[in-house]
Order: structure tokens, then sequence, then C-alpha cells
């Protein structure tokens, strides 16, 4: 939809105004200003149980924005007339937009409606509020949901009973389930917990039909069902959302290209005649290590030890004899890890996140920390929230790594690329004043 609104903003410009006024920069900072705008607004947050009042409200929202940031470029860049017909072009853009947004949804709810599209869900309870969630699915074809079944602890005479509440996750990954819906009238706060990080760990969506008398955490989002049938949605995590990722990816490729455009070019050079002078091997270090949901990836660093056969499995302790002169100060002054910026621009790692361990060193901290494996949600990063707190490099006891994961997962729910902003000058600033542990 993104795509489609940025091709009628595009082609009414061009179609409608003068061609003699109408400049490059106009259409760049046009283009710029709708996404990021869009973004704030929500306005592509629409979902198969919106309803269509709510769609007009985003409509007019990111229109009002819109139209002010469209007059603000006349002000900012150029004063008198870059297009013509600007009230034309705007009305004709609102327009088409509004009947495009609304044909696909329209079009999207009669899809639905003849089986297509649809997501598999389960229902845990037994109670009035589950079989009226089951009732309204079955009802409101439209939405797109198809019920599998429910489960409960209760017995009931019914084809779609499949049984209690602790024989459905089998059935759940056996029959491909997307969406569990649990009432919290039956389940109690340890089975939610429970249900929580069954669906976590297998990327199921998790809602929650509510008990009236229940008061709701600020991890719950409020949702409506035809009107007046409420549910809480379990809050996804931050890179749960596709647009959150786009937006890290592009910071990521950008700030990448400047560090190898501007740094590596000149650098690099540099360092390898020094490895190279001081001790025989390759300039460059690769080593597998865990990314994204534990897959393997080659990691790249500046070669900062004799080469040996321990590094595999083996961390780098205090007053290491393997580390040379020049690695030494490469560790210190966190350069060895520069060429990592090309495993950012493959796509394995981030600038700022988890960093990625050995797989041998990550089975055996699975042993000691019970989320450790959610680190693995996330690219592992050059930088990260638990190395600029100080939980770097050596793991002496079981406390350095149980802080070290907290950190790390606490970075994960928390994302923003205003974090990550903080993280990078943070690292900056700790190389620069120096570490204890950078060794």
């Amino acid at each position: 939809m993104l795509l489609i609104d940025l091709i009628i903003i595009n082609s009414v410009v061009f179609y409608v105004s003068d061609k003699e006024y109408l400049l490059p920069s106009f259409l760049i900072y046009t283009n710029l200003f709708w996404i990021v705008s869009s973004f704030f607004s929500g306005f592509y947050k629409v979902y198969r149980f919106t309803k269509f009042f709510r769609v007009l409200s985003l409509l007019v929202v990111q229109f009002s924005v819109f139209f002010l940031g469209f007059f603000t470029y006349f002000s900012l860049f150029r004063e008198g007339d870059v297009v013509n017909n600007q009230t034309v072009i705007l009305s004709t853009i609102f327009i088409a937009i509004a009947i495009v947004k609304y044909a696909f949804i329209y079009a999207l709810k009669r899809y639905r409606a003849q089986g297509n599209n649809y997501r598999k869900v389960v229902v845990l309870g037994g109670d009035e509020s589950a079989k009226k969630m089951i009732k309204l699915f079955q009802n409101k074809k439209d939405l797109g949901y198809i019920v599998e079944g429910f489960f409960s602890n209760k017995q009931f005479k019914s084809k779609l009973y499949k049984g209690n509440i602790l024989t459905s996750e089998n059935f759940i990954l056996e029959n491909g389930i997307d969406e569990m819906y649990c009432s919290l009238s039956e389940l109690d706060k340890e089975e939610v917990e429970r249900i929580n990080a069954f669906a976590s760990q297998h990327s199921i969506v998790v809602k929650l039909i509510p008990n009236v008398n229940e008061l709701y955490s600020k991890s719950y989002r409020t949702e409506y069902y035809d009107d007046s049938f409420l549910v809480l949605n379990v809050d996804k995590l931050p890179f749960e959302h596709i647009e959150n990722r786009i937006y890290k990816r592009v910071f990521d490729i950008l700030f990448s290209l400047f560090i190898i455009i501007f740094v590596l070019t000149w650098l690099t050079p540099i360092i390898w005649i020094l490895i190279k002078l001081e001790s025989r091997g390759p300039a460059f270090f690769k080593q597998k290590r865990e990314g994204l949901k534990g897959e393997l990836f080659v990691c790249y660093k500046f070669r900062s030890m004799k080469t040996n056969v321990s590094s595999e499995h083996k961390h780098t302790i205090k007053n290491d004899s393997r580390v040379t002169k020049i690695g030494s100060f490469l560790r210190r002054t966190s350069l060895d890890e520069l060429p990592q910026f090309f495993n950012v621009l493959q796509g394995n790692m981030s600038v700022v996140g988890p960093r990625p361990h050995l797989k041998s060193l990550s089975i055996e901290y699975q042993k000691n920390v019970n989320n450790y494996l959610e680190r693995h949600a996330m690219k592992p990063g050059i930088t990260g929230l638990a190395q600029v707190r100080g939980y770097r490099g050596e793991i002496k006891k079981k406390s350095d790594i149980k802080n070290r994961i907290r950190l790390d997962i606490f970075y994960i729910e928390n994302w923003s690329i205003l974090l990550d902003i903080k993280i990078i000058l943070q690292t900056v600033f700790n190389v620069y004043t120096g570490e204890e542990k950078a060794y």
C-alpha cells in the first residue's frame, strides 16, 4: 500500500503540475515526508478487523499532516511556485488514495469471505466469552479467521472441542495455528505466562479475551471485533513490526557505508601492514558465530592474536599470551571489530544488537540462563547495550552472562532508533576514555 500511494503521489504531481517549474528536490521531499508522517500517524496500521470509520479517521489525520508538510516546502526551500495547481494536486491525491485504500480493503474482505487469506485460530477456554468469540469468527467470514478448535479444562460435547489446555500445544504445532485466543476467565496467571512463552518461541500471535473484573497492564492493547467485542492484543516486540525492521535496516546500511567509505578505505591498509609486520598469518580473522534465529554466519575481524587452535572455544582473558602487541591496541580501541561493518552490509549483523556468540559457548550459556534464546530474536550487533554497560569480554562468573542477557533482552523489548544512536555515541565515548574489560 505504501508503494501504491507513492506511485499515486508522484504520478499526480508529475502530470498535473507544470513541468517547467517541477524540481526533483520537491518530489524527493514529498516522498520522504509522506513515508515519515505515515509512520508516526499509523496510517498503514489497518488490520482485518479495522472498521471503515477508523480508516476514514486515519485518512483525515494523515492528509492533515501531509498538507502542512506539502506547503512547508515552499517556505523552507524556495519562494514562489515550484509546482502550480496545488489545490488540484492535493485534492486529486486525497481522493485517489482514499478510493484505492477503501477499494483494497473491500476487495480483501470479499476475498476472505470466500475462504481465502485466512488465519487458523484456536480458542483456549470454554466460557461464554470464548463461545462468543468462536461464534463471531464463524459468522463474520470476511474477517478471515477459521476456528480449528477450542480447549478447556471442562468437558464439552462439541466437534470443535479438542481437549484440555495442556494438550493444546501439540495440536497448535501440528495444525500450523496462526493465532491463539485465551479466555482470562478460565486461565490463571501462570497458564497465560506459559502460553506467552510458547507462542513467542514458535512465532504465534496471542490475544486475550478479557475478564471484565481484571485490570490490564500497558503490555496489552485493546481491540474491538464487531464493534462491541473487546479483545486484548499482547503487544508485539518492536522487531515484530515490519516497518521497524525496515527502518533499522536502512539505518544499518547508511551507517555502514559511511564507515566503510570514510574510515575503512584508508585505515584498513595501515592496520593490514601493522598486523603483517608483527606476526605471520592473515590480516583478517574469520569465525562462525550464531546470528538471527541461531543460524551460523562468518564473522569478520582484524586478527589480534597469534594464529592458534583454541580460539574456537576459549574466551580471551586478561594478559592473554595469544594477543599480539598490535592486537592489544586494536582490542582496547575496538578497531578489531570494524570489518564487521561488511557483515552488516551482507545482512548478517546490525550496527547495534546483542553480540554474536560462538555456538560452543552459546550451548554452555543456555544451561545457566533460562531465557537465553530470546536474544536470537534479532540480528547480532557490532556493539550493544550490554557492552556499553560494562558487560563485554571475559565471562568470569555466572552473573556476568546473566546480566549481559538481561540487558540484551531489555534492548530487544525496548528498541528505538534513538536508543541505537545513544548506544553508538556511548560506544565511541567508551573507546575514547578506555574500558577496563577491553583486552
